[in-house]
């Protein structure tokens, strides 16, 4: 693992095997360690980066947007066309990428894609709203604390009291990352859901049976759009299905690629 400059950004990069055929973006919040199993797993070498302002990459500016940011550096890693797979927030990064410079994406693999702007059902969206106007409240009145735990609650999986202190306060910190993707994917300020049908390699999406309701209203339009694309449920997971669900991941990767 190495801190390299890709196109004006110091990233920290992790590369398994010999030319990689596999480029792995992860949720917000976390770092590229958590999809190194799901890496291991899958045929050909893959590189890895942890997202700005994770891990040992270099901080946002609070300039630009968040996730064009991400997209730009991790398209300097490409050495020629490349499975993309992005989890969560990292699926976002990975679709506009595809959309973007569909000539370096040869395949692409959406582990719920937390593209809400992309969601027509009336109930999920109504219940999405219900669910970040505490989290955004929470981060107006600056108290980050409430709002990370309010996140958490929703998209991270696990007990937030039985996370260590340093823990918490680390997904406390972070929170402005998760205000900084919102106009992207809650406002869809860089029109994917217009796009969606340029969309023309292979596309696999995978959710967790237990995952929100968003996700398969998500899920749903984006099928709608991109008849290539093949829905598929982990059963038993929720929204960190490619890091509790490893196995079942990689398997519906491999079948979707024969």
């Amino acid at each position: 693992m190495s801190v390299e400059a890709h196109a004006g950004y110091d990233v920290n990069v992790l590369r398994l095997g010999e030319a990689p055929a596999n480029l792995l973006l992860h949720c917000t919040l976390a770092r590229s360690e958590a999809l190194v199993s799901l890496a291991k797993s899958l045929p050909g070498g893959s590189v890895l980066m942890d997202l700005l302002g994770h891990g040992k990459s270099q901080g946002w500016d609070r300039q630009s947007d968040y996730q064009t940011a991400n997209a730009v550096a991790a398209l300097d890693l490409f050495e020629g066309p490349m499975h993309v797979i992005g989890h969560s927030f990292g699926a976002t990064i990975a679709l506009r990428m595809a959309l973007d410079h569909p000539q370096a994406v040869a395949r692409l693999t959406l582990i719920e894609p937390v593209y809400f702007a992309l969601a027509t059902d009336p109930a999920a969206l109504a219940d999405n709203v219900a669910r970040f106007t505490p989290i955004y409240d929470a981060y107006g009145t600056d108290d980050l604390d409430t709002a990370a735990r309010l996140f958490h609650g929703d998209w991270g999986g696990g007990a937030w009291e039985a996370l260590p202190d340093h823990t918490r306060a680390a997904v406390a910190k972070r929170m402005p990352l998760i205000i900084a993707g919102g106009p992207s994917i809650h406002d869809d300020i860089h029109s994917v859901a217009a796009r969606l049908s340029e969309l023309s390699m292979p596309v696999t999406l995978v959710r967790g049976e237990l995952s929100l309701p968003i996700i398969p209203a998500i899920h749903a339009a984006i099928c709608a759009a991109v008849p290539q694309a093949r829905d598929h449920v982990v059963q038993g997971a929720g929204h960190m299905v490619p890091m509790t669900h490893v196995a079942d991941v990689a398997r519906i990767i491999a079948l979707d690629a024969q």
